[in-house]
């Protein structure tokens, strides 16, 4: 399939849904995952987040990346989940997996370990500061499309991405020294 282009776009057909799904629903599906600690929410998320944009793709008007608008919505609508979800304990690493060569059991055992270490030390940062390095660390977005995608200024997704740097680096220092 082509390059789509998005901008004006007043209806989305089958296969320009289908790209567009294939494009960003991993990335839809774990920013929503970040953000409400659950799959089956995500899940429910993601869903919503791609019937919206279906029925809405007529309000995207290019002022932003196709990429920053959706990951703007996952992440308003994963708020809105959250604000009426009751359930609010935290599930994780089902679907946490450690890409490239394992050369053995040991080696991907403890670099399962290691990754589901990382994520709990995230998963246990404030929202605001989690969202923000994920959106950084993960989805590789810059200053300015963080700010676009939570509705910020530029000066505060600095601050935040620091604070959430500081407290990570502070988790590592202070585990290092009980090992």
């Amino acid at each position: 399939m082509g390059e789509i282009n998005w901008n004006y776009l007043e209806r989305m057909d089958a296969d320009s849904f289908r790209h567009l799904m294939e494009l960003y629903g991993q990335d839809v599906w774990n920013l929503a995952f970040t953000i409400t600690k659950k799959h089956d929410l995500a899940d429910d998320v993601s869903q919503d987040v791609f019937l919206k944009v279906y029925h809405s793709i007529h309000t995207f008007r290019g002022k932003s990346s196709i990429k920053t608008w959706l990951l703007s919505i996952t992440r308003n609508m994963s708020i809105n989940h959250l604000r009426s979800a009751f359930l609010r304990r935290v599930t994780l690493m089902d679907r946490v997996t450690v890409e490239g060569d394992t050369s053995s059991a040991e080696k991907e055992a403890m670099e399962n370990q290691f990754t589901h270490e990382i994520w709990t030390v995230v998963l246990k940062l404030p929202l605001k500061l989690r969202e923000v390095l994920i959106l950084h660390a993960k989805f590789d977005l810059n200053t300015k499309e963080i700010a676009d995608v939570l509705q910020l200024p530029e000066g505060t997704v600095k601050s935040r991405l620091s604070r959430a740097r500081q407290k990570m680096n502070t988790y590592w220092k202070g585990s290092a020294q009980y090992d």
